[in-house]
């Protein structure tokens, strides 16, 4: 890591590297379920695509409710 991106400062869960590796992911994810089969639409892809997204939201929440 950089020194410069080590001493950066956070000023949203949106800084931190967990947040920006589990984004990615997430965006990864919805790529590939856009390959699952038709009949899978309001099941298996729906449920996929709204856990990989809960992880960002949860770190969100979580930063929001964060003493100051």
């Amino acid at each position: 890591m950089q020194e410069s991106a080590r001493n950066a400062r956070i000023n949203s869960a949106k800084d931190l590297a967990v947040y920006k590796a589990a984004y990615e992911l997430a965006m990864k994810i919805f790529e590939l379920s856009k390959r699952f089969p038709t009949e899978e639409k309001f099941a298996l892809t729906s449920q996929i695509r709204r856990s990989s997204r809960s992880v960002c939201l949860n770190l969100r929440e979580a930063w929001g409710k964060a003493p100051i």
